[in-house]
């Protein structure tokens, strides 16, 4: 998990350079001050920037997506998938977003595979 948890937030920083948007450089700036945060290990801080930053433009598919990043790390998948596809509305096709959301999914199925396969092949489910 912890691999897949890197590449997020690496995908996460690559979005970043993305942020400039119609809104102006306020959501660029809380975008980057998130991307900074994360990068320090800072997650309260960067799920906050990242709030702020859909407060002034909610049609940031950089701030949804780090945002759901965040909640990943933090272990709230359910919110983290609802950013992702808050994220994925807004662009269907963005690759980044798209990687995120799976391995978001197989993350969360994981620990339930992992759990099975502890109980052994003839556990009832």
């Amino acid at each position: 998990m912890r691999r897949k948890t890197a590449a997020l937030v690496l995908a996460a920083l690559a979005l970043a350079g993305c942020a400039t948007t119609a809104r102006g450089p306020k959501t660029a700036d809380e975008i980057k001050f998130g991307v900074w945060a994360s990068k320090n290990n800072l997650w309260e801080e960067a799920i906050f920037r990242w709030k702020k930053a859909l407060e002034t433009d909610p049609k940031s598919t950089a701030a949804h997506n780090n945002l759901a990043v965040a909640y990943e790390k933090k272990g709230l998948f359910e919110a983290a998938l609802k950013e992702y596809e808050a994220a994925l509305k807004l662009d269907p096709n963005n690759s980044f977003v798209k990687s995120n959301f799976q391995n978001c999914k197989e993350n969360i199925q994981s620990p339930a595979k992992e759990v099975d396969a502890k109980k052994g092949p003839d556990a009832k489910k």
